[in-house]
């Protein structure tokens, strides 16, 4: 078995008011320094070892993320 991980992130030019939120709040809880939130997903596959690449993609693109909106990036990672 090999573990996969899944970022979903919001494109830059879409409006993230999630991330807006929290970059608002941090200040307010004594955390200075921040400029920028974005806030995002992230998924946690275990998939055999011959699931390839392309199959990957594919379940991101049509099923983890929303393109039109989102960008995603699969990577494989140690289990």
């Amino acid at each position: 078995m090999a573990r996969v991980v899944v970022d979903v992130m919001p494109k830059q030019e879409i409006l993230d008011p999630q991330g807006q939120a929290v970059a608002n709040a941090l200040p307010r809880q004594g955390f200075e320094g921040i400029s920028q939130v974005r806030q995002g997903k992230r998924f946690e596959l275990e998939v055999a070892d011959d699931v390839d690449d392309e199959t990957l993609a594919k379940i991101a693109e049509s099923f983890l993320a929303n393109p039109v909106i989102e960008d995603w990036a699969v990577r494989r990672v140690e289990s």
